[in-house]
């Protein structure tokens, strides 16, 4: 596969836009490991092989297992995941499928039961990002497999 557009050369402007929403994300308080669970399974969810492969590498980075990111594709099925884990998943699935049931009013409540009015306007916003991410990497057929995570803070 080759990238059909470097679309950092070409637009550093709205590369720079979306690279402070990123940065205000990691910044927001949602735990480090929970922002890598979502950001894999959005991806996985839109088919997108260079976001899974950076933010697995990255979920890793933050010490989460290797059984547990296997299982992301089945979070449903496992006991693996919080509660509040599986709230964040749902409500990720709820909004990255959003064309499917419009964000259904049970799985909000769901994640209003872990999530204060701050912190799922943040949520919401990492995971408007990551979808946003895939579509400018898929859009531009970023190359999977050259990332290199930064070592956890």
């Amino acid at each position: 596969m080759q990238p059909r557009l470097d679309y950092k050369a070409a637009s550093p402007e709205a590369y720079k836009a979306i690279s402070h929403v990123e940065a205000f994300v990691r910044r927001s308080g949602l735990e480090a490991p929970l922002l890598e669970l979502i950001k894999i399974r959005a991806s996985q969810l839109n088919g997108c092989a260079f976001c899974i492969d950076m933010h697995t590498k990255d979920a890793r980075a933050h010490g989460e297992t290797e059984q547990r990111i296997y299982a992301l594709d089945a979070w449903h099925e496992t006991p693996f995941f919080t509660d509040k884990e599986r709230a964040a998943l749902a409500w990720t699935e709820a909004l990255t499928n959003i064309q499917q049931g419009h964000a259904p009013e049970a799985v909000y409540q769901e994640a209003r039961k872990h999530f204060g009015d701050a912190e799922i306007v943040n949520l919401t916003l990492a995971i408007t990002t990551i979808n946003a991410w895939n579509r400018i990497a898929i859009g531009f057929r970023s190359v999977p497999g050259e990332y290199q995570p930064v070592m956890a803070r």
